[in-house]
């Protein structure tokens, strides 16, 4: 054998001998979010250390998702056409339905008994525009991903953009119920704005949805 021809072989072996006794490559930590009190909301910056935009978006929509499945909004996005009242998710009583315009049914229409502000006296929730959700964002009993796939399809979210669904989020006012619904109902975690702030942040980090396993 010609010894440049040997010394390459040996120095192959070398090589792969010095590769079996290096250490596996660690595999990358998964990020930590910092802790958030009960009934809170962790802001966008608590995700920025996500470095993958759709790991980062898919973490800031199940936070935000907090919101979306909390009885103050799921209750107005059933499934099955029937309002739901309470944080235990009780059917509507006295027994309503969704009508054909998500508005109730005629002599039991929505606004009959809820106006545009709560009746405090009476117990009855109020804000402007009183109404179901229309059949398609049905939430009730969904995942966050299967709630992601429909605010992301313009059939199934009232034609809307992700702009308008991120101004949607902000501004509407029958939203900001969730956040003052009166006479001792639990109040959506964090605040308008600062779900609004998350919403706004997943559709810059690409909109990306979380696996359907995924739970807030």
């Amino acid at each position: 054998m010609q010894p440049l021809l040997l010394c390459s072989l040996l120095a192959g072996v070398g090589l792969l001998a010095a590769a079996c006794d290096s250490p596996p490559a660690e595999a990358p930590r998964p990020v930590v979010l910092p802790p958030v009190a009960p009934g809170e909301l962790r802001s966008p910056e608590a995700f920025a250390a996500i470095r993958d935009d759709d790991a980062r978006a898919a973490s800031l929509f199940l936070e935000a998702s907090k919101v979306l499945l909390h009885p103050r909004c799921v209750n107005c996005h059933p499934h099955d056409g029937v309002p739901r009242q309470g944080d235990a998710g009780e059917r509507h009583s006295p027994p309503a339905e969704r009508g054909p315009n998500d508005r109730g049914v005629a002599a039991m229409e929505c606004t009959s008994c809820h106006q545009a502000q709560n009746l405090e006296l009476a117990r009855v929730p109020g804000a402007p525009g009183w109404h179901l959700a229309p059949a398609e964002m049905a939430w009730l009993g969904r995942s966050p991903a299967a709630i992601c796939a429909q605010i992301k399809d313009p059939a199934r979210n009232g034609k809307k953009t992700l702009a308008q669904i991120v101004e949607h989020s902000n501004r509407d006012e029958l939203v900001a119920w969730g956040w003052a619904p009166g006479h001792g109902r639990t109040k959506a975690p964090g605040s308008q704005a600062a779900f609004g702030a998350l919403v706004d942040a997943w559709v810059k980090a690409g909109a990306a949805c979380p696996p359907e396993e995924s739970r807030p």
